[in-house]
C-alpha cells in the first residue's frame, strides 16, 4: 500500500510493535515500554490500521507474527539498529519508577521546573521525563501518564481534576511602571497592552474595573507566556500576572505590579491522565503536584481512582 500520502507513523507505534514482536506479548511488550496494555493495544491497531493488514495473530497465550509481521520486524530491527549506531540521539530512560508528564512551554519552564527538584525526591526518589508539547496529544496512544494544562474544562477521554485558578493583575518592569505611575485603571490604555494566546485576560481584568478592551494596533501577543514576560521585562508594555506563575519574576525584582486591583482569568489548571488505573508511580506524582498545587487530598484521591 503506498502511504506516501498519509502522516508518518510515530516512533512510539513503531517501538510498541517491537517490544510485541520480540515478547509475543501485549502485556509483556507493555511491562517493557513503562506503558499500559491498552496503550499497546491501541499502537498495534494503529499499525495495523496504517498499513492495512494484520501484523499479529492474537492467541490465548499471546501473539505471533504474522508473514507481513514478520517482515515489517526484520525492517524495523535493521532501522532501530542504524539509529542507534554512532548516533548521538538521546534516549529516554524507562523503568517503574519513571514518569511521562507532558505541560506547555510555560508552565514547564514558569511552574514545573522551580518545583521538579521537590517532585522526584519528596519522600522517595521518582524520575520525571517531561514532554514539553503545545499540542493536545492523545496520552494513552503516546505513553503519557500524567498531563499539566491551561483550560476552560475538562478534555473528553481523559481523568482530569482542576489544580488551582488565577487571579490576574497588571505588571511591568520598574521603569515603565514608574511612568505609569498609580490612579484610575484607565490610565493603563496609555500604554501597550501584552496579550498571550487570545485576549481573554485582559478582557476579563478590564471588564472587572467597568471597562471593554478589543486589541489594538500597539498592543502585542506573544503565543508563549514566557515571552510575554520577557517583553514585558523590556519595556515593551504591560502584562498581566499570572500566579504562581510570576511569582519568582515579581520576587526577584525583574516585573512588578502596577495595579492591585485583580481578576479571575477564564483559563485555569488541570491536571489530566488516561483514562483506566494509574502506575503506582504516576499515582505518586500526582499526589505530589497536587500538594504542591494546595489541591485537598480528598480530590487527588478521587483523581486517582476514578476509572474515567
Amino acid at each position: 500500500m503506498d502511504h506516501s500520502s498519509n502522516s508518518l507513523l510515530p516512533l512510539e507505534t513503531l517501538r510498541a510493535f517491537d517490544a510485541a514482536a520480540r515478547t509475543g506479548s501485549f502485556s509483556a511488550a507493555a511491562e517493557r515500554l513503562n506503558l499500559t496494555h491498552g496503550a499497546v493495544s491501541r499502537q498495534i491497531a494503529k499499525l495495523e490500521d496504517w498499513l492495512g493488514l494484520k501484523v499479529f495473530e492474537r492467541g490465548a497465550r499471546g501473539v505471533t507474527l504474522t508473514n507481513e509481521g514478520n517482515r515489517l520486524h526484520l525492517r524495523t530491527t535493521e532501522a532501530f539498529a542504524l539509529i542507534s549506531v554512532d548516533s548521538d540521539r538521546w534516549v529516554e530512560p524507562r523503568g517503574t519508577a519513571v514518569v511521562r508528564l507532558a505541560s506547555i512551554p510555560s508552565v514547564s519552564g514558569l511552574w514545573l521546573m522551580p518545583r521538579m527538584a521537590m517532585l522526584e525526591n519528596d519522600p522517595t526518589r521518582l524520575r520525571i521525563v517531561l514532554d514539553v508539547d503545545n499540542r493536545q496529544a492523545d496520552l494513552a496512544d503516546e505513553g503519557i501518564d500524567l498531563s499539566v494544562r491551561c483550560g476552560r474544562g475538562r478534555i473528553p477521554g481523559r481523568v482530569s481534576v482542576q489544580l488551582f485558578e488565577e487571579h490576574l493583575f497588571p505588571i511591568a518592569s520598574p521603569g515603565l511602571a514608574r511612568e505609569i505611575g498609580s490612579g484610575d485603571p484607565a490610565r493603563l490604555l496609555k500604554f501597550p497592552l501584552i496579550n498571550d494566546s487570545d485576549a481573554s485576560g485582559w478582557r476579563a481584568w478590564l471588564a472587572a474595573q467597568d471597562m471593554d478592551y478589543r486589541p489594538r494596533p500597539q498592543d502585542r501577543r506573544f503565543e508563549d507566556y514566557n515571552l510575554v514576560l520577557d517583553a514585558a521585562a523590556h519595556g515593551l508594555g504591560i502584562a498581566l500576572a499570572r500566579p504562581p506563575l510570576t511569582e519568582h519574576q515579581i520576587q526577584s525584582g525583574r516585573l512588578v505590579a502596577v495595579d492591585d486591583r485583580t481578576a479571575l482569568n477564564p483559563v485555569s489548571y488541570w491536571l489530566d491522565r488516561p483514562v483506566g488505573r494509574p502506575r503506582a508511580a504516576a499515582a505518586d506524582l500526582a499526589r505530589r503536584i497536587a500538594t504542591q498545587a494546595g489541591l485537598a487530598a480528598e480530590k487527588v484521591d478521587q483523581f486517582i481512582e476514578a476509572e474515567s
